[in-house]
């Protein structure tokens, strides 16, 4: 028995749950390479064990971890007595690749015996033995570390200081789209730092204003290049405003490899993807379009619904966003049809559902439409495709670098996604993958040419409009 520990860490942490299911290496970056000391009550252990089951990414995590755990070192077990209460806590320590992890246990939980509600009665088992390890001698900085700002909160009012593991965030604003005055014509193929001595990597659009026009222009390779607003709009989608004639074109220039676009609802994001898609395969481009979403449900409980091979009725629910674009695209394609068999003016009634149904069917066959889901991406290559990943704030970053992994040089990727619509509930904005790609637009990067837009404007209508601003806040 003691009551005091080797003072031999510069730091003391004790994670919560969704450390690790965020990422099962995340206890490795916050060691820093065994200088820290890693604390993980034995709820932790629980709940991630819970999790093993299953083909959601925080079941992979969970999975990862635990054979990390499985190749420990367990090199003691101890147990320690606190300076102001009875109390005896169980370590058990063990070394994960030059990592210190002590697991601590306790026969009797104060939350158990005051009858804390089970939905939080984890968060409180969790935090009490993080409040029990304060009172030893060496522990008296401790750390509590989660992505979740409620078990924060009741951390800090338990006198537990507190942080969110710094995975990077996205204070800084990138300026994607610029407006500059010009004071010379414009010539394009002119090196941008003639006009702009500010130029940046993530300046991809700039409106040029030479007094009497703006004139849209994006840079490649640090050279102008003027948008042609009349091609871009020679689509089953007519770009309406700057952002979307920016997007657009990228969305239609090989030149780009990635494109990440952060945007609201409603702003038009995944119909441009799919119009400019279908516009690249009847190019011979690409010969397919590959739709790929993470499988997390938008409810505020948060539930995470598994996927089981075959069970397609159940994943179905998510390729609605892709189906309700397909089903808008054929409907405007029938009309226009109509129009042009009859006259314009001359179309009294709208296209059938029936109708619509079998054009989305057969947009699906001509374009090569498939879906696929991230858990089924492991072992995979994705060729000649132009892939969408959408609700990409969903997705934790290693989610996204799988997923990116899987797509070969053939390929084009289109990233979308909006940080006011984060429904996992093991990321925030400054842990996922959208906001991770959005970042390196600061960037040059030898391997891929990145483009990143940001879409304002909702144009879905006035009430998706008024729900963008009043939850927003």
């Amino acid at each position: 028995m003691t009551n005091t520990i080797d003072k031999k860490f510069e730091k003391v942490y004790s994670l919560d749950t969704n450390i690790i299911l965020d990422n099962a290496t995340n206890f490795l970056t916050l060691s820093d390479e065994g200088k820290n000391l890693i604390v993980l009550p034995e709820t932790v252990l629980d709940e991630i064990d819970s999790k093993k089951s299953g083909f959601d990414e925080i079941n992979f995590q969970a999975r990862s971890f635990a054979r990390l755990l499985f190749d420990a070192q367990i090199k003691d077990k101890k147990e320690y007595n606190t300076k102001y209460a009875d109390v005896t806590l169980t370590v058990v320590e063990t070394a994960v690749q030059g990592c210190t992890i002590y697991i601590i246990s306790k026969n009797i939980y104060k939350a158990d015996t005051d009858k804390v509600s089970g939905s939080i009665k984890n968060d409180r088992k969790i935090l009490e033995i993080t409040q029990d390890l304060q009172k030893i001698e060496g522990y008296e900085d401790i750390k509590f570390i989660s992505l979740d700002v409620m078990a924060r909160t009741r951390a800090v009012s338990l006198g537990i200081p507190t942080e969110a593991m710094n995975l990077g965030s996205r204070d800084e604003i990138l300026e994607f789209i610029k407006e500059i005055k010009i004071e010379k014509a414009i010539i394009e193929g002119d090196d941008i730092l003639d006009y702009d001595k500010d130029y940046k990597p993530n300046n991809f659009n700039y409106l040029l204003d030479d007094g009497v026009q703006k004139k849209l222009a994006c840079i490649q390779n640090g050279k102008i290049k003027l948008l042609d607003e009349k091609e871009l709009r020679k689509q089953n989608v007519n770009p309406m405003n700057k952002e979307q004639l920016f997007f657009s074109n990228a969305l239609l220039d090989n030149h780009y490899d990635i494109i990440v676009a952060e945007a609201k609802a409603g702003s038009g994001k995944t119909l441009l993807a799919i119009s400019a898609a279908m516009e690249l395969i009847k190019r011979k481009d690409f010969q397919r379009i590959v739709y790929i979403r993470n499988s997390v449900e938008s409810l505020a409980k948060g539930e995470d619904v598994g996927y089981l091979s075959g069970n397609d009725e159940k994943f179905e629910i998510y390729n609605f966003p892709l189906f309700d674009t397909l089903a808008y695209i054929a409907s405007k394609m029938i009309a226009r049809s109509n129009e042009n068999k009859q006259g314009k003016g001359k179309l009294d009634a709208q296209p059938t559902e029936e109708l619509i149904s079998e054009k989305v069917e057969q947009l699906v066959e001509r374009f090569q439409v498939q879906t696929m889901w991230t858990g089924a991406l492991r072992g995979r290559t994705i060729s000649d495709a132009i892939v969408i990943i959408d609700e990409a704030q969903n997705m934790a970053n290693s989610t996204m670098q799988l997923t990116l992994s899987r797509v070969d040089s053939s390929c084009k990727i289109i990233v979308l996604g909006s940080n006011r619509q984060i429904d996992n509930a093991y990321i925030t904005k400054h842990t996922n993958g959208l906001t991770t790609l959005l970042n390196a637009t600061k960037d040059s990067h030898e391997e891929v040419n990145l483009f990143g837009v940001e879409l304002h404007k909702v144009l879905r209508g006035p009430i998706t409009a008024f729900a963008e601003k009043v939850f927003e806040k």
